[in-house]
């Protein structure tokens, strides 16, 4: 639980776990998706692990889960307002870890893999452009 003193705490207890700010920042780069979508351009995550991560980030209405009705019903993942105010917070941080912590980080070099990040990936999310 977060200390009420402290509001940066409090702000990372909204975002932490480890694949958190990696949905955030999914949602934010490529609008709606569904959870196969999210799964499948993370990679890594398990299917357990994701519908955990999106239900607390629903808890915290910083995601919108939305049914739609398009030939059968499908969910699909936004961010709400709360969620894309976090942008700019956490567009300073991918660019302090650019300076400071993606020294010593193996970027992998195969572009099929779902972490490959190329440096237009980058520049594209910390500039905000679609």
């Amino acid at each position: 639980m977060a200390r009420v003193d402290c509001a940066l705490d409090a702000a990372m207890e909204v975002i932490e776990g480890r694949w958190k700010t990696t949905i955030i920042c999914m949602l934010y780069m490529n609008g709606p998706m569904r959870f196969s979508q999210l799964q499948s351009k993370i990679g890594t995550v398990s299917a357990r692990m994701l519908s955990k991560q999106l239900k607390e980030l629903e808890a915290d209405r910083m995601i919108l889960r939305n049914e739609v009705v398009k030939g059968g019903v499908r969910v699909e993942y936004s961010l709400t307002s709360k969620g894309e105010s976090i942008i700019p917070a956490l567009k300073q941080l991918a660019c302090w870890s650019l300076d400071n912590q993606m020294i010593n980080v193996i970027v992998p070099e195969d572009e099929s893999h779902p972490l490959f990040v190329t440096q237009q990936d980058v520049d594209r999310f910390v500039s905000g452009e679609d």
